[in-house]
């Protein structure tokens, strides 16, 4: 056994997401990615004496809707506290917050593991709270930048219990927590843009032990395979250092992408040091059940949802539901197609297949795709009326219909000439042709050469120029052959 097998990790993760809401939370400037530096603020967001916050309602509105999703208990009696501590970037010296009262407790969030099973992952809490702003160090030669844009940009915290064991588990879980808030409308989980991100709690104990291991937080991961990657290393770290009879400190460490190591930056502060105590400026928000309930009703179906009916009423397997269901727009559009088309399986192969990549060819999402749903099921249907082949339709119908929207598939397959023969009596005539012309291919194929009904089949095609139903041409060929 290597040193690495007599440990098993602990890993809870710290997720805040930018809401996306179009002001800050606790003021009316504009909140907005991309404006030049320190335009979106005011004397609230600047910290000024004698300004007075006010609740962003469209906040509370999200994380009432968060936490329905993740079946969390969601508090009546919201109060708000101050976190005071002093960064360049934090114009007031303190983040307003919430402390003892967070708006949802409990709740979890369910993972798909590698090995096709599920886990549960629990979650502490979900509160609301403020951005800082944002110091630059790399701008300048000589001095950092401060951009106060993000000061006050409304965020919920989501704080998993250390139910995460590896870091390919804290990947899946921080996958579905992007899908989850994506479908949600309130954050677009964009991890490189800083909407997204996650601080990791990892310690490591003896397997079989119920004794903790301590804590380490790393910070600064700007994607999820790097949080995977920061996982993975200090895992490592903490057990070699463990081994040469090294003392894990509690710290907060920060990730460098490039080396893949994770580097020390500060002792991890405690809940004192934040010195916290109730917000003076704010009462409390209350959330009756009657809100909540309002809340509910408008709630979108959620990707594990959809994962289920897909499976079970659609009969798709687990990884075409899991593909359709990656992102909401996606599964929007395949839910209206399967209202057009019975053929659940082909719906799916058509969305995986032609329109995936025609997407991904034109840099588009499928809000801009040029074909209605019903497009789509026009052209499943002339394929299983066997009017026109899979190929076909692939290769030379779907092309023409992105550039001729306003066009059927059955238009189109005319114009392009590729309607396919099914009438039986026809296709028998050049079937006959095609095997009377070969009578010493026949006798090699009543002697044994079974296989030459794909040469057959071959000569049928071409009589056809290329428009005989393949079923019904080679279902002909070789009764007639069998006959001869």
């Amino acid at each position: 056994m290597s040193i690495y097998e007599k440990y098993e990790a602990v890993i809870g993760l710290e997720v805040h997401i930018q809401l996306l809401t179009k002001s800050k939370m606790y003021a009316n400037d504009i909140n907005e990615y991309g404006a030049l530096p320190n335009t979106n603020v005011s004397v609230i967001s600047l910290g000024h004496p004698g300004t007075l916050p006010r609740v962003n309602k469209r906040a509370i509105e999200f994380a009432v809707k968060l936490g329905l999703a993740v079946n969390a208990n969601i508090r009546k009696e919201n109060q708000f506290a101050r976190k005071n501590y002093f960064y360049a970037d934090l114009p007031k010296g303190y983040q307003i917050t919430q402390d003892k009262t967070p708006i949802c407790n409990g709740g979890a969030i369910t993972i798909k593991l590698k090995n096709g099973g599920t886990k549960k992952v629990n979650l502490t809490r979900i509160h609301m709270e403020e951005d800082a702003g944002k110091s630059m160090h790399d701008q300048d030669a000589a001095d950092s930048l401060i951009d106060l844009n993000r000061a006050g940009v409304p965020l919920l915290e989501i704080v998993s219990e250390p139910d995460i064991k590896t870091s390919d588990e804290a990947y899946a879980y921080l996958t579905e927590v992007r899908k989850l808030v994506r479908y949600l409308d309130i954050c677009d989980g964009n991890m490189e843009e800083g909407s997204m991100r996650c601080d990791a709690n990892v310690s490591v104990m003896l397997k079989g032990s119920d004794a903790f291991g301590k804590k380490v937080e790393v910070k600064n991961m700007n994607s999820i395979r790097n949080v995977q990657r920061a996982i993975e290393f200090e895992i490592k770290r903490q057990i070699e250092d463990i081994e040469e009879g090294e003392e894990i400190t509690t710290a907060t460490r920060s990730f460098n992408a490039v080396t893949g190591e994770t580097v020390w930056m500060r002792d991890k502060e405690s809940a004192n040091d934040y010195r916290y105590f109730p917000e003076p400026d704010l009462q409390p928000v209350i959330v009756t059940e009657e809100y909540i309930a309002k809340i509910k009703a408008l709630l979108p179906e959620l990707p594990n949802e959809l994962f289920d009916r897909f499976v079970k009423e659609l009969n798709l397997t687990d990884y075409d539901a899991s593909n359709l269901t990656d992102t909401k727009s996606i599964a929007l559009y395949f839910s209206e197609l399967v209202t057009k088309t019975k053929n659940y399986k082909a719906a799916a192969n058509w969305m995986m297949g032609s329109v995936k990549s025609y997407l991904n060819e034109n840099a588009l999402t499928i809000e801009r795709f040029p074909l209605k749903a019903e497009r789509i099921a026009e052209l499943i249907a002339i394929i299983d009326e066997g009017k026109i082949s899979n190929t076909v339709a692939s290769l030379q119908v779907f092309p023409e219909m992105v550039k001729h929207p306003e066009k059927t598939p059955m238009q189109i397959a005319t114009d392009l000439n590729v309607i396919q023969e099914s009438n039986s009596d026809a296709l028998q005539e050049l079937v006959n042709q095609a095997i009377g012309g070969n009578p010493a291919k026949v006798a090699e194929y009543k002697a044994g050469k079974v296989n030459l009904v794909g040469m057959f089949m071959g000569e049928v095609m071409k009589l056809s120029g290329g428009k005989a139903d393949p079923k019904l041409a080679s279902k002909l060929v070789k009764e007639t052959l069998d006959k001869a």
